[in-house]
């Protein structure tokens, strides 16, 4: 039996973005997070982390660093109740970095590469899941699965709503995650 999902981008979405985040201890997570996705856990719907991280392909740190920062929050969301099913992220960047992590990738957002590999290790019913996240590229990725998309205000979410042509809008726009999730239980 296949499982609905919720594909949550991070910085912007469930933690505060600080750009390109290097240090477990400036990790922000917003304090509404948690409970969002403990009702998202409650309604049976599986958690993704879905991210790019340029970051590691700029040099600006570790891949590492990375997965302390991703222990980090995965560690206080659970310390709420809440539960990640899996973290999934991009290190590459088109134009910057070197070897291995410059590279055109389908991974990246708005490519669905990190989605797809979800929806397969983990039989996710597409056509009852969401991506929710603050930029264009979020939407687009999850558009590109077949999903259905949720802009957020938090991050950059206000400045990116004007992004979207008036035929290829999200879903659904909100103020938060949590307003994001209470629209998600009601379709």
């Amino acid at each position: 039996m296949s499982l609905k999902a919720v594909f949550l981008d991070k910085d912007g979405t469930i933690s505060r973005d600080v750009g390109y985040l290097n240090d477990p201890d400036k990790l922000e997570i917003f304090p509404y997070s948690a409970a969002a996705i403990k009702m998202l856990n409650n309604a049976g719907y599986r958690v993704f982390v879905i991210s790019n991280q340029a970051g590691i392909a700029r040099g600006l740190l570790t891949e590492n660093i990375l997965q302390a920062i991703d222990k980090k929050m995965i560690r206080t969301l659970l310390g709420q109740g809440a539960i990640i099913d899996a973290v999934y992220y991009c290190p590459h960047h088109p134009q910057h970095g070197t070897y291995p992590f410059r590279k055109e990738c389908d991974c990246r957002k708005p490519g669905s590469g990190m989605l797809k590999k979800a929806v397969k290790s983990y039989d996710i019913d597409v056509a009852a899941s969401f991506m929710v996240g603050d930029k264009k590229t979020d939407i687009d990725a999850g558009k590109d699965l077949g999903v259905k998309t949720i802009l957020i205000h938090t991050g950059y979410g206000k400045d990116e709503e004007k992004k979207f042509a008036p035929g290829n809008r999200p879903d659904h726009v909100a103020d938060n995650l949590f307003e994001a999730v209470k629209w998600i239980l009601v379709q």
